[in-house]
């Protein structure tokens, strides 16, 4: 049995969803101690909890110390997995993040497709990937590397009450395809997707986000086209986001770079401000001439780490990151190279 620290690297809620998808995408049991220790609520949260119980659900394996507040999870993986099942989240929590761990998890499963339905939590969390940018950015990286991934969103949850209803659909590859980002984009088309909530149309929330962010790319690339498009829907409080992604132009649409940011509304913040804030997070990665943006680096070291002869070039080594190297060489016994090429550019490869 591994035992994991919980408190290593950022010593978040990302180790227990982490570990506990590497458990079976390996089919080692695992013991996690000092959950989330240095935290202000240490132990399991409600979030989490779903997360555990989800994948127990769907492999049919055995856990201990699956409760809110447990600072020691113990995980007993199986395969026998399930084609359906339904996850419930009480809070806020972000789907985005159960979407990561679902994707680790079952990237080798020996079955043609899995159907998770999610009833409660947020499409659109902090300190999450929102639902636009792993549609438009994670989703589309992974396809180049043979792994479909959709998701269905009947209704958007925001915080503080969540609500949210959708289904994921993932298909395992027969095998991994290699992914080498290594080409660095000197022309993009632009593409800006601004939502909110019913409660904030007469605010025109969704258009200010979108013009905010749209003037910033004008300036910073004049001549590039922008594809975007606003969107109100129904949730049970009020709330926003926006994402914004780009793609580069290659001859070959297996290596063409992505790269997205995005950003939520908060209470206090103005539709300007956060329309201004995805838009600069995008700006950062393509001034700094990367191939990868920092959000997708962390999601894709596990499907590097399985199809082995892939690389791409960020501006940062996040702690998400380091801490996912890490547990790649815990389970896969797998090296990452990171090599400095220039200040602020990294080149990480296996």
């Amino acid at each position: 049995m591994l035992n994991i620290d919980g408190a290593m690297g950022e010593g978040g809620g990302s180790i227990i969803r982490l570990a506990l998808a590497f458990s079976l995408l390996e089919q080692k049991p695992i013991r996690i101690f000092n959950i989330r220790k240095n935290r202000p609520n240490p132990g399991l949260r409600a979030q989490h909890l779903a997360g555990v119980i989800a994948l127990k659900n769907l492999s049919g394996s055995r856990v201990e110390g699956a409760t809110v507040g447990s600072t020691e999870l113990i995980f007993y993986p199986n395969d026998k997995w399930q084609r359906e099942t339904t996850v419930k989240i009480a809070t806020a929590g972000s789907i985005g993040l159960l979407i990561q761990q679902l994707q680790i998890a079952v990237a080798q499963a020996n079955i043609e497709e899995i159907k998770v339905h999610v009833n409660g939590g947020a499409t659109f969390g902090k300190w999450a990937p929102t639902i636009a940018y792993l549609q438009n950015v994670t989703f589309k990286l992974l396809q180049k590397m043979a792994y479909t991934i959709e998701i269905d969103v009947k209704k958007h949850g925001f915080y503080p009450k969540g609500g949210a209803l959708a289904t994921i659909t993932l298909k395992p590859p027969k095998k991994l395809k290699p992914l080498k980002l290594e080409t660095i984009p000197t022309t993009h088309e632009f593409f800006i997707e601004s939502l909110a909530s019913y409660h904030l149309k007469r605010k025109n929330v969704a258009e200010r986000q979108l013009t905010a962010a749209k003037k910033l790319l004008n300036e910073a690339y004049p001549n590039s086209k922008i594809e975007s498009s606003t969107y109100y829907v129904d949730a049970l409080n009020p709330g926003s986001g926006i994402a914004i992604w780009t793609k580069s132009k290659s001859q070959s649409a297996d290596t063409s770079v992505i790269l997205g940011h995005d950003s939520i509304g908060e209470r206090g913040i103005s539709a300007e401000k956060v329309g201004e804030k995805a838009a600069k997070g995008l700006l950062a990665d393509l001034t700094a001439h990367v191939t990868c943006d920092i959000f997708a680096a962390d999601q894709l070291i596990p499907f590097f780490a399985l199809a082995g002869n892939s690389n791409f070039i960020v501006r940062e080594v996040t702690s998400h990151t380091r801490t996912n190297i890490e547990l790649v060489k815990i389970f896969l016994e797998k090296e990452f190279k990171i090599t400095e090429l220039a200040t602020n550019r990294f080149k990480i490869s296996i």
